[in-house]
């Protein structure tokens, strides 16, 4: 997928500018591809892309702006690690604006792109129930999370794209995966309320879903000490997930 507005997938053609280098290197981030404390040296960066250094340079800066990475004078750029405090935060604020994007939609959403809305909400809780794996349930939540953005105001939208430029998917990957169900049913709320063009409903039901993943989350990070030690990988998510909701 290349939606800048969800989270990246594998580019179609090399990177070439700053900006699409930067989001190459987001997306290993992301990914949990390049671990916290890994460095991120320029020459690997020109050799692995074919650019220049002042490219190489430019996107460190850009990924620093975003805490992805920190800029250490004399000695380059390697992966931030983030402490349980941050995930944290970065939880809530998706929340408050994941719900405000809901009830938005329910107030703005033409027909047709509603009832596009509602047939992706549908694939993803018939994928959820086939035990698909818990990428491409993220994957997908994230495109109908952006399709209910786009219809809030451009303000709005640039603050939602911001905390996805700073969210590390790996952590909802991992979590969950080795949830017990998952927060399909407040899905189910989502889409009740959008159906109805019930804004509150919508909107609970869609900080619901962030909540549910912002504890799993965290217990994920507690239980095995990430975010509190710096020199622990955090392991990919299993391909396959067992019950689910």
């Amino acid at each position: 997928m290349s939606d800048s507005k969800t989270p990246a997938r594998a580019a179609a053609a090399p990177p070439r500018t700053a900006v699409e280098v930067a989001e190459a290197l987001r997306h290993q981030i992301q990914e949990g591809q390049l671990a916290p404390g890994e460095w991120l040296r320029e020459v690997r960066i020109c050799s692995e892309f074919g650019v220049g250094r002042s490219i190489a340079r430019t996107a460190l800066r850009t990924l620093a702006d975003d805490g992805l990475v920190n800029i250490e004078e004399n000695r380059g750029a390697r992966v931030a690690a983030t402490t349980v405090q941050e995930v944290f935060d970065l939880y809530e604020v998706r929340a408050a604006l994941y719900g405000l994007a809901a009830r938005f939609a329910c107030i703005r959403a033409t027909p047709p792109h509603m009832a596009e809305t509602l047939r992706l909400i549908d694939i993803l809780l018939a994928d959820s129930d086939r035990g698909e794996p818990a990428e491409e349930l993220i994957h997908q939540s994230e495109i109908i999370f952006s399709r209910l953005a786009s219809c809030a105001s451009p303000d709005a939208q640039r603050m939602i794209e911001s905390i996805r430029r700073k969210t590390r998917w790996h952590y909802s990957y991992v979590g969950l995966a080795e949830s017990a169900g998952g927060p399909f049913e407040h899905w189910r709320m989502v889409r009740a309320g959008l159906a109805a063009r019930d804004g509150a409903m919508a909107s609970e039901g869609a900080r619901n879903i962030l909540y549910y993943m912002q504890n799993e989350v965290m217990r994920l990070m507690i239980s095995r000490g990430f975010g509190l030690q710096t020199d622990m990988p955090l392991p990919r998510a299993k391909r396959a997930r067992g019950a689910s909701a």
